[in-house]
């Protein structure tokens, strides 16, 4: 035996650190010949082979020990060479495999210092289970980071999850471990048996693993999510060359697992929303979807924001290919797609990030700094260069391989503060005394900074719900780099109104106008995310004040006011149509409404022509951010609850005014500045019968006096139905043969012409909803916009 004592029992025990010192072929220290030790439990016997230089010898390895440890040497080469172990098992079975001991690293040194310094930014191609082919042999090369671990092998159902097999060697100081397994193939499943730095054995998943079992298991598969056929070119060359602030932008925000269930209450997949999601967004009129959460996550009631996979497409509806598919689906038919990031924080499940390698790895080591107070879940530690890698690489990768075009990042303000959430003596100040999170910071403008730089047109936003300033100004001016900072001030203001009594609305109406104070600190978007329609605060309809009338027409009005206002659009999935109960992640959408009475078919048919609208006048999202964008008219009739204002760009002709009657009272005889005499249209008015109103208008249009009101050189008589919006442009010349304007890139196009193919509100409207999507093959009754055969009949 040419092994001592001591690295015997270290190999047998499994506490050898370095077992590709041991194990494998090496040269013997006096020059004499070769020695090939090998780690084969199920061995009975054990010969090596040379498989490209046949001359080389062949020779047996002897059994050292019980556990199956093997070693043999020979005097007929002094050169480690390329060989074959060839193994018999207790039953007679014999096996060829080249030895996992013999592969040279498949992770370079300029790769370990890149990680070391937080700036590998392909950090997915280097950590995880990668399919590669070494010398001939095809296999799996795995990697992971745990720079505390005793020991770290790969088990899987490829050695029956044995740890004695695949023993990793740690790679210099840079704390990555490293294996080539040969003959490995994709759908393998795999977890790391980790020896960790108080001796204990446990089982972790992989970290930045591509795929995994569908939970509550929680191994990794081995999987290239690198093949797939893209074939939205088109898309992204576009998207490269859009500026979203000065393009239209409306959100269908939705959870992936509740929008719709197949006919036997199961989800459906990536693959088979494609086509029933499409055709609604079409329908629609939306111009980009918004994902809840798509990372693995253990525990679905958290809707996806406690992940524990970060690179990985929760397996429940489908393989990272069926992702792929989806997103590609949406490319080519012209929408754009945005998925929640969670770079705030992670569960402490003892299988997965938590305590990777018996030390505060991911995390700080100080619950004050450490621990959520709010979700029980566990702070990034940004101080870390390896954990930054790990969060910035995860950003970039999702939109290299799942071709994201925008990353909604969650908690923006439990990141940013250090005593967000805590009592005084809960928290740690920072270095100055402050509580701002410094580290947090500079992450986030690094985020923000690569992603824009490294895929042009990806847009991100911040849910962000402080003051914090400049969060949508670029780095260099001392902001925070995002694209967009959801408006949480001028959501919880308007909700809180629109919740209101109209008898009582008279005393708040600020609460409509505030907004306006301070639109142009930041690139605002209006959302109605699912986080208002949860946790005992009621559906929107339910927030509503009134009978069914009332509450239909105050809904219509609120997103109405929600289109029309300067800023970006989002909307979650149900709003569109008056969903009645809470969002529950548990059951699809309440779709038979849609059967049930003229409200929730007309709420639905008005948000379409409120997309087309807003779609086909570049006047509501042009200058979104543009002072010249926006003028109110008068915002201080209060008494009346009356609230008028004006959308523009700088192009003649392309104004809109917009008016709203925010009690039950019918106004008449209403008169309201506008800019320039002539014909105004009425494009939209939230009244008309085909919504649900009570069809009270101003038959289609008005025409301007040269009276000055309201520092306007013109004014008119509009008639104000109760509880609505409505929106009017001046006539403009007809354009023949003209192109529709374009959405977004890639996106639906618009009226073409300007205008709403809807009935004045005074006419008795036709039935012009359109169709339904076509149904799936096993749910014809579950079709989103049709109501199920039952509610029909």
């Amino acid at each position: 035996m040419v092994l001592t004592q001591e690295e015997l029992r270290t190999l047998i025990e499994l506490r050898q650190r370095e077992p590709h010192q041991l194990l494998g072929m090496h040269a013997l220290g006096n020059g004499s010949g070769l020695v090939a030790r090998a780690f084969v439990p199920d061995a009975a016997k054990v010969e090596l082979e040379p498989v490209h230089e046949k001359e080389k010898p062949a020779f047996k390895l002897t059994r050292l020990h019980k556990t199956g440890l093997f070693e043999g040497t020979t005097t007929g080469a002094d050169r480690v060479y390329a060989y074959n172990l060839v193994i018999t098992d207790q039953h007679g079975r014999v096996r060829r495999t080249r030895d996992p001991y013999s592969f040279l690293p498949t992770i370079g040194e300029t790769d370990l210092f890149l990680f070391g310094k937080g700036d590998e930014r392909r950090l997915y191609d280097k950590l995880s289970a990668h399919l590669r082919t070494i010398d001939g042999v095809a296999g799996t090369a795995f990697a992971v980071w745990a720079p505390n671990a005793q020991r770290i092998s790969v088990v899987g159902d490829f050695n029956e999850w044995d740890g004695r097999y695949h023993q990793m060697r740690p790679l210099g100081m840079s704390g990555v471990w490293e294996i080539f397994i040969p003959g490995v193939p994709e759908g393998a499943l795999y977890k790391f048996e980790v020896r960790n730095t108080h001796g204990r054995v446990v089982l972790k998943t992989d970290p930045c693993g591509f795929y995994f079992e569908k939970p509550p298991a929680n191994a990794a598969i081995v999987w290239d999510n690198a093949r797939f056929t893209w074939t939205d070119e088109p898309w992204l060359d576009k998207r490269a060359q859009r500026n979203p602030l000065v393009s239209p932008i409306s959100i269908y925000e939705m959870h992936l697992g509740s929008w719709r269930h197949s006919a036997k209450g199961e989800w459906l997949t990536y693959r088979e929303l494609a086509e029933p999601l499409i055709a609604y967004l079409q329908r629609m009129g939306f111009t980009h979807v918004e994902f809840m959460p798509v990372a693995e996550h253990a525990y679905y009631p958290s809707w996806g924001y406690q992940i524990t996979g970060f690179y990985a497409p929760t397996s429940r509806y489908g393989t990272p290919d069926d992702l792929q598919f989806l997103v590609n689906a949406l490319h080519e038919a012209g929408f754009g797609v945005i998925v929640d990031w969670v770079p705030a924080h992670f569960p402490r499940d003892d299988w997965a990030l938590a305590r990777f390698d018996g030390t505060a790895l991911y995390e700080h080591e100080d619950p004050r700094k450490g621990a959520h107070q709010d979700w029980g879940t566990l702070i990034f530690n940004y101080g870390r260069n390896e954990v930054i890698n790990f969060l910035l690489a995860n950003a970039l990768f999702w939109c290299e391989r799942y071709h994201i075009d925008g990353l909604r990042v969650d908690a923006v303000a439990s990141m940013l503060y250090l005593d967000y959430s805590r009592q005084p003596g809960q928290w740690i100040p920072n270095q100055f005394g402050g509580r701002e999170n410094l580290e947090a910071i500079e992450f986030i403008r690094r985020f923000n900074h690569l992603v824009h730089t490294e895929h042009p047109g990806v847009m991100t936003f911040a849910e962000e719900s402080t003051a914090w300033p400049q969060v949508t100004r670029p780095p260099y001016l001392g902001g925070l780099g995002f694209s967009f900072k959801w408006n949480m001030g001028w959501m919880h203001d308007t909700l809180l109104y629109f919740s209101r009594d109209p008898v009582h609305r008279k005393y708040h109406q600020n609460n409509l106008t505030f907004a306006m104070l301070y639109h142009y600190h930041e690139n605002f978007v209006l959302p109605l995310s699912h986080d208002e329609v949860v946790h005992g605060k009621r559906s929107l309809l339910g927030r509503m004040p009134g009978d069914d009338w009332r509450r239909f027409a105050n809904l219509r009005t609120l997103l109405g006011y929600q289109w029309l206002f300067p800023g970006k659009k989002l909307l979650f999935m149900g709003c569109e149509f008056g969903q009645s109960g809470e969002w529950d992640a548990a059951h699809e959408l309440n779709w038979p409404l849609l059967g049930m009475g003229p409200y929730h078919r007309g709420l639905q048919k008005f948000v379409e022509d409120l997309n087309r609208l807003y779609q086909a006048e570049p006047g509501l999202w042009k200058l979104d951010y543009d002072t010249l964008g926006f003028r109110w008219i008068d915002c201080l009739d209060h008494l009346n609850s009356v609230i008028s204002f004006l959308r523009q760009t700088e192009e003649p002709l392309s104004e809109l005014v917009i008016l709203l009657n925010l009690t039950p009272v019918p106004r008449a005889r209403y008169r309201i500045g506008l800019p320039r005499p002539g014909k105004w249209l009425e494009v939209l008015n939230s009244d008309a019968a085909v919504y649900g109103g009570s069809n009270m208008g101003n038959a289609g249009s008005v025409t301007a006096q040269e009276v000055k009101w309201h520092n306007m050189p013109c004014s008119a008589e509009f008639t104000l139905p109760p509880l609505s919006i409505l929106a009017f442009r001046p006539e403009r010349p007809v354009v023949q043969d003209a192109p529709p304007a374009e959405a977004a890139a890639g996106g639906s196009p618009a009226v073409e012409g300007g205008t709403l193919p809807i009935e004045p509100a005074s006419k008795p409207p036709a039935d012009t909803v359109p169709p339904a999507p076509a149904p799936l093959a096993d749910s014809p009754a579950s079709t989103p916009g049709e109501p199920p055969a039952s509610a029909k009949d």
